[in-house]
Formats: structure tokens, sequence, C-alpha cells
């Protein structure tokens, strides 16, 4: 999985590309530590790249939104494919998640 990060208005812009899994979900968890350590609380999660998200890869964005809850931040998801939305849905992570359709409006939400 490719991870690419960018700042937008203070809010930390995290594209994925690949599969979230077993496999590559600790390099996600190890980026976010890190941009979340360093005080950001504001996080879009671009994910039109995504192929693939496993138990593992949501435990990741569950992790996250309960960090940044914690210290008053704000997660968004934006841009997902119909099988990631799938997995999301099923699982009953859509009704905690703050879900857009493109970054630019995930963004516009945070700001």
């Amino acid at each position: 999985m490719e991870i690419t990060e960018r700042t937008q208005g203070g809010i930390i812009i995290l594209t994925l590309n690949g599969r979230l899994d077993t496999n590559t979900s600790s390099s996600l968890e190890t980026k976010f530590g890190q941009l979340s350590g360093g005080g950001n609380k504001l996080f879009v999660f671009e994910l039109t790249g995504l192929d693939y998200v496993s138990s593992a890869g949501l435990r990741i964005f569950l992790v996250a939104a309960k960090k940044l809850k914690a210290v008053g931040g704000k997660l968004a998801l934006a841009g997902m494919s119909a099988n990631v939305k799938e997995v999301f849905d099923m699982s009953g992570f859509s009704s905690i998640f703050a879900i857009y359709p493109g970054e630019a409006d995930a963004v516009a939400a945070l700001s």
C-alpha cells in the first residue's frame, strides 16, 4: 500500500492506494501516530485508490477515530470504491464515520 500525505488549510490528507490489510495496516498506523502525535487534529483519509480493506485495516480507522475524538479532533473518509464501501456497510462502520463522496467534500466538512 502507498500512503501519500499533504496538508490543506490545517487538515492532513492521507491518500491511500492499494490494499489495507494485515500486511500493510501497521504502516498506516505508524504514519497516523506520528502525525497525530505531532498535534494534528484534523484528518481526511482519501480512499479513491484503496482497492481492499480487511478487518485489520478497519481497526486502524477505528483507532484513529477514537484517538482524535479524545483530543477534540475530527476524521473524515472520502472517495470510497464500491468494494470498500460494502465492507464498511457490512461491518457497521458506515454509521460510525463521516463518509463523503470526494476529498473536496470531506475537506469542506472539516474546515
